[in-house]
């Protein structure tokens, strides 16, 4: 068995899992996110709960730039405190066992590679849409990680600056699931900014306040994924995250990126665009995926 175990900024889900990737069973835990202390407490509390003499290693899929060689966490996305924080190998010393830990959006690339929607594939992208835009690129088979361990954060790329103030709309924002929701919410007036599945019934329906919100979002997503597809050349792109779960979504982007190649065009690239296999559990089987690499 190996305990995994999935740091995410509400919730930790762990689980354990054989090495055929199967989930045995699963649980969570609030995540603690004021102070280091707290968080290595719960951290450790996980992983007394289990028998050590049964488990083959712990690994672990958490925010932030990570150092999968060293075990160590940068930034640490909305767990500030985790900056510089050597996780794999607290864990280590404290219960002998061997320990990766690895970025949760390249987790989730690691889940299709392994198991899932591009397992078949050389050259592919996988893109977590989320409260930002996450990624992993696979080249040969392989992550790609890059010299400064950030391919494939492309909520970093801008995809428009304004040349007087310097100023750029970034992938991140402009291409945030979370951000359409709120848009869309907040025009229809729900009153919960957060609730999707009520912003995709308006979507559904044809809604036309709604879609005109996600067909701006698409055409935005569309832009990204035939830049990458010049850049990277991927025999596929898959696109995860909670909303990817709508068929919509899969429609409507395949529909931006025939928009965007009619009225220019220049473009002879013909992406590949499919959803993911993994969506909530994705983090776990990348996670153990690593580990068994």
């Amino acid at each position: 068995m190996y305990l995994v175990i999935d740091i995410g900024g509400t919730f930790i889900k762990y689980a354990l899992m054989n090495q055929a990737g199967d989930i045995i069973e699963k649980w969570k835990k609030r995540t603690p996110t004021t102070n280091l202390s707290e968080f290595k407490d719960v951290i450790f509390s996980i992983i007394e709960e289990h028998d050590l003499k049964e488990l083959r290693g712990i690994a672990f899929s958490c925010p932030g730039t990570i150092d999968a060689e060293k075990g160590t966490i940068y930034h640490g996305g909305l767990l500030p405190f985790l900056h510089e924080v050597q996780l794999a190998k607290i864990v280590e010393e404290r219960f002998g066992k061997d320990v990766t830990i690895e970025n949760d959006a390249k987790c989730a690339a690691l889940a299709e590679l392994w198991l899932g929607s591009v397992k078949e594939a050389k050259d592919s992208v996988v893109l977590v849409l989320g409260s930002g835009v996450g990624g992993g690129i696979i080249i040969d088979s392989k992550l790609h990680r890059g010299f400064h361990l950030s391919a494939g954060e492309v909520s970093y790329v801008m995809n428009e600056v304004n040349p007087q103030t310097r100023e750029g709309k970034f992938v991140g924002s402009e291409c945030s699931a979370v951000q359409l929701v709120n848009r869309i919410a907040e025009v229809k007036k729900l009153k919960d900014p957060a609730n999707g599945e009520a912003v995709f019934e308006f979507i559904n329906a044809q809604d036309k306040e709604a879609n005109a919100i996600f067909d701006e979002y698409c055409i935005q997503l569309g832009t990204m994924i035939l830049n990458l597809q010049y850049i990277l050349d991927p025999e596929i792109i898959a696109i995860g995250g909670g909303i990817s779960s709508q068929p919509v979504v899969l429609e409507r982007i395949e529909w931006a990126i025939n928009q965007l190649k009619k009225k220019n065009p220049i473009h002879t690239a013909n992406p590949k665009v499919v959803t993911c296999e993994f969506r909530n559990d994705a983090n776990l089987y990348g996670a153990l995926y690593q580990f068994l690499q």
